[in-house]
């Protein structure tokens, strides 16, 4: 099956840094996490863009494959892609973001216009780690 390319525009929001603590109101004391104003309209964004993989509700194995376009080289790619996770879960892309078995990311700087170009593809058939690379290395 033939992987389709998909571009959201906008600046990755990192998840690690954009969660603020408030107190429960269970009722029982401590604190939660909840997510900033920043990652809130990211994901509204990102919500608004994603047409070519909305409500796929892929629910298998799958690969993320994915090219993050950044204002600067001064970011995390791990925790960017936590968010774009994240998000294609939120969209109904995915069922799950612990069924991604694999991730191939770059990280790129492009000042003027930030985005994320990624594309899903379900796993059929494993291969090992070692398999993967020498594949990888023969192109």
């Amino acid at each position: 099956m033939e992987m389709e390319k998909e571009t959201i525009y906008g600046q990755v929001i990192p998840k690690s840094n954009n969660y603020m603590t408030v107190p429960n109101d269970n009722g029982h004391g401590g604190r939660r996490l909840i997510k900033n104003k920043a990652m809130h309209e990211y994901e509204k964004s990102f919500c608004l863009q994603c047409r070519k993989y909305r409500g796929r509700r892929i629910s298998s194995n799958f690969r993320l494959y994915c090219v993050v376009y950044q204002r600067s080289k001064r970011f995390d790619l791990d925790n960017s892609i936590k968010t774009i996770l994240d998000c294609l879960q939120y969209v109904g892309a995915i069922t799950d973001d612990n069924l991604c078995v694999e991730i191939v990311a770059k990280k790129r700087v492009d000042k003027a216009n930030p985005r994320v170009e990624y594309g899903l593809q379900e796993v059929v058939t494993e291969q090992s780690l070692f398999e993967l690379h020498d594949s990888y290395n023969r192109r």
